[in-house]
């Protein structure tokens, strides 16, 4: 898990799996999981201020996966504006997912 980790923040991995896998796949699933823990705190009643840290609680994740995407794109081989539209997607898409 380390090294793919490192993979990802470095750049190494090859964007079509850095993108599909960790932006697109897991970044869903880890932020739908956290959207439902926000949602069950709210229903459980549980004070304002917990609030805040379980919906944050992706937000590291996502910061490595735009990085990660960024810097692997910067390395792709293919036709530079799957590059540039994974870059976008990802910022995009994290962005919203972290605010929602």
């Amino acid at each position: 898990m380390i090294e793919t980790v490192k993979a990802l923040w470095s750049g190494s991995m090859e964007l079509p799996i850095a993108f599909w896998r960790y932006a697109v796949i897991w970044g869903l699933i880890i932020n739908i999981v956290t959207s439902i823990g926000t949602l069950v705190t709210v229903l459980a009643g549980a004070p304002a201020w917990l609030l805040v840290p379980v919906h944050l609680l992706p937000t590291p994740y996502n910061l490595l996966v735009v990085v990660g995407v960024w810097r692997s794109a910067e390395f792709y081989q293919g036709d530079r504006k799957w590059a540039q539209l994974a870059r976008l997607v990802t910022l995009v898409g994290m962005a919203i997912l972290t605010t929602t």
